[in-house]
């Protein structure tokens, strides 16, 4: 194991020991004022005049060649307190394509501008701020060079003038927003940004600093040159105090022991709690929270479930989410040493409507961000309490710990380390729940993560281990990935192992003594056709194996994806797929009287096909379709979802996510199927007032539910929320007193939220 351990830790710093980032060819000055700036649209100020001007904007999609056909003009100015950023966007007003009103609109729905700004020159960690023609906002972090938390959200202004052949938008970003380093003396005060303009209509996005077609254009690796006329100004202090109060009513229904009718118990609470942005360092900040409530949180959308482990379901909560990549990115996907959402949230039932329990946060502390140039550290604690389930349950209250460090090499890349923590304290539980908890677990480990200066190459390298009291929980897992991708071919090959006795209980990890290994390759071909835009082909997927190399699970498609130049297009495939249970599973994963389980102990071999139709984002009605259709273990198939929307803009969106399986298995074996609907709306009814409300209808897990949320933004980063949940059963339950539409829990919530700069 040692020997093939260094080669997967050292051989990468051999072959890609680079140095120095590629800087762009574009170089812009900015200036400082001598006049104050008046945001309100409008560019006549003469300090806006005399800036140097970006211009000659190229191309990037459907064609990364010859200037975009709508030209963008860029300027940039600054004072004592705002980055300034001007833009004039050619384009006829009514042309515009504006899904929302409402902040944070995702990236590719409207007409929009942004800007990327990187001010450690890393390539790998900035900001985007962008705004659409009619004004509305949105804001990102970017991490590991390309991706996007629009979660993340600060003060920042802007303007936006609107003519008949242009709009003009003026940015004030302060600087106390900014992560950034300032030297006195004048040196290295540069920073690389790009700027992008996107079309919706015929679809043409555009970059200041030309971006290669096959990468995002919001990629750090690809930026120009800002030259600061003088040192980039402190940015002060930057503390806010973000305190919250809350006034809650919830219904519980549960069946009376002798009558089995269900009987709603009413609680009502109030509740209080808040959070702290403190800026240690213009490049360092401290997050604290005390007694967190994230009721305005949307819920998990519901999906069918037809693995034999535990779905993956994205953090949603802000807290966790500014400098994610410090702490929730560590090793791959299906061995996470850190997952926050354990924090708070408890796996308890595989009912739909109650799977997961609110554990109380009583506090928490989080310090993230820039040490130096080249140094990033992230430290984060938080205590949970006591929590009492039913049946005589408890869950103890625990403390979690994380502490990373990571040190940029070469040119994008780096080499990190991780320490977790879970602490249980098993005092007031009996002995039947203390003997289901260990004291502690712990894992650490090491990584390197490799990105190049032209992005072509991207590479991951860990090993972690974990330690507990319990010896069967002191075990290790390590991993491997390199991937090429440039303009015609992309290939890649990695390769995962967790032992047996690997344990992370404070992460994600849905399956232990196994063996992942991951190959795949494609070939993009670009035809010279009017509406054709790419079509492309290759093989992806992935094979498990026992760690006596004994194959457990295989999953490699066959695909073919072409695309039109509006961003519509169609994929077919054909896929072989090999499972071997070792113990009996229920495919549907619904448990009803006389279904039986197939066996364990055997291996199934099946293959089918598959299409992805999905049509453009510029059209008003869209949608999508994935299918698959053929064998299933030892039975057959048909599987549909998808989404069909409308855009009504500039109010919101209407749409309607749809999930049919239909499992057919010879007996005596069951056959089922089930539907998951869930209609959605999400609208804006001016820049301050937002309503969304989505509907579930899941018959595999008989359960509907209702989640409406009324949002007014009442002042800069500051809201009102309500919010109402409703869970009931979508069935009749033979032999209880339930029909379709009988209550589950409802729940009633006011929030209130102030964002207060001190």
């Amino acid at each position: 194991m040692k020997l093939p351990l260094l080669l997967l830790l050292f051989c990468p710093f051999l072959l890609f020991s680079q140095t120095g980032i590629t800087e762009g060819e574009n170089a812009l000055g900015l200036k400082r004022v001598t006049t104050a700036i008046k945001l309100d649209g409008h560019i006549d100020e003469a300090d806006w005049q005399n800036a140097p001007v970006a211009t000659g904007f190229i191309r990037t999609f459907p064609v990364d060649t010859g200037l975009a056909s709508t030209q963008t003009e860029v300027r940039l100015l600054f004072d004592d307190k705002f980055l300034y950023v001007s833009a004039v966007c050619r384009q006829a007003q009514n042309s515009y394509t504006v899904t929302s009103l409402k902040r944070d609109f995702p990236i590719g729905t409207s007409d929009e501008f942004n800007v990327l700004i990187d001010p450690f020159k890393d390539g790998l960690n900035g900001f985007l701020f962008g705004v659409n023609p009619l004004n509305v906002q949105h804001e990102a972090l970017i991490d590991n060079g390309t991706t996007l938390s629009f979660e993340w959200d600060n003060k920042w202004f802007s303007a936006v003038h609107n003519e008949a052949e242009s709009w003009t938008v003026e940015m004030a970003i302060p600087f106390k927003t900014l992560r950034y380093k300032s030297n006195d003396d004048g040196s290295e005060n540069h920073w690389r940004m790009n700027f992008v303009r996107s079309r919706m209509q015929n679809w043409e996005v555009s970059t200041w600093q030309p971006c290669p077609r096959q990468f995002n254009t919001h990629n750090l690796a690809f930026a120009g040159r800002i030259n600061w006329e003088q040192a980039p100004p402190k940015p002060g202090a930057n503390i806010a105090i973000i305190p919250y109060a809350t006034g809650s009513g919830t219904v519980l229904y549960t069946p009376d022991p002798l009558t089995q009718e269900r009987e709603g118990t009413a609680d009502f609470e109030l509740g209080f709690g808040g959070d702290a942005k403190i800026g240690i360092t213009p490049s360092l900040n401290l997050d604290l929270t005390f007694n967190p409530d994230f009721s305005q949180v949307e819920v998990d959308r519901q999906v069918a479930n037809l693995s034999r482990f535990e779905l993956f379901f994205p953090e949603r909560r802000q807290f966790f989410l500014e400098n994610r990549d410090l702490f929730a990115m560590f090793g791959f996907p299906d061995s996470r040493p850190f997952f926050s959402r354990r924090i708070g949230l408890a796996d308890t039932s595989a009912d739909a409507s109650s799977r997961y329990a609110q554990v109380p946060i009583i506090a928490g502390a989080r310090l993230s961000g820039k040490l130096s140039d080249n140094l990033r550290m992230g430290f984060l604690n938080m205590q949970t309490a006591k929590l009492d389930l039913s049946g005589d349950r408890s869950l103890p209250a625990s403390n979690f710990t994380v502490a990373t460090l990571q040190r940029k090499v070469f040119d994008r890349s780096a080499i990190s380390a991780i320490f977790v923590n879970k602490q249980n304290f098993l005092d007031g539980l009996t002995d039947t729940e203390k003997a289901r908890y260990e004291p502690w677990n712990r894992v650490a480990g090491l990584e390197y993560n490799l990105y190049s200066a032209d992005n072509r190459w991207e590479g991951e390298w860990y090993y972690h281990r974990s330690f507990s009291p319990d010896e069967k929980q002191r075990g290790q897992t390590l991993a491997s990935f390199l991937g090429y991708n440039d303009r015609h071919f992309n290939a890649n090959l990695g390769y995962m192992m967790i032992d047996s006795f690997y344990s992370a209980e404070a992460g994600f990890v849905p399956r232990i003594g196994v063996q992942n290994f991951y190959p795949g390759f494609g070939y993009t071909f670009y035809p010279d056709h009017k509406r054709l835009n790419t079509v492309s082909t290759g093989l992806e997927g992935g094979v498990s194996a026992s760690l006596d190399f004994q194959e457990t699970d295989r999953d490699l498609s066959l695909y073919v994806d072409a695309s039109l130049k509006d961003q519509s297009g169609l994929t077919l495939l054909a896929y072989n797929t090999y499972t071997y249970l070792f113990e009996p599973f229920n495919p549907s994963n619904v448990n009803e009287p006389g279904v039986l389980p197939l066996p364990g102990m055997a291996g199934y071999t099946y293959s089918g096909f598959g299409a992805n139709l999905y049509t453009s984002p510029s059209h008003d009605l869209q949608g999508n379709l994935e299918m698959r259709v053929g064998q299933y273990f030892n039975g057959n198939w048909v599987r549909a979802e998808g989404e069909i929307s409308y855009r009504w803009q500039p109010v919101g969106t209407l749409a309607l996510s749809y999930s049919y399986t239909d499992i057919s298995l010879p007996e005596p074996y069951a056959s089922t199927s089930f539907w998951i609907l869930g209609p959605r709306a999400e609208l804006a009814f001016s820049r301050k007032v937002f309503f969304s409300a989505f509907f579930q209808y899941n018959t595999q897990f008989n359960n509907i539910n209702v989640n409406t949320r009324l949002q007014w933004r009442f002042a800069p980063v500051s809201d009102v929320f309500l919010v109402y949940t409703d869970n009931s059963f979508a069935e009749p339950v033979p032999g209880a007193d339930i029909r379709f539409g009988t209550p589950k829990n409802r729940a009633l919530v006011l929030k209130v939220v102030y964002w207060l700069n001190v």
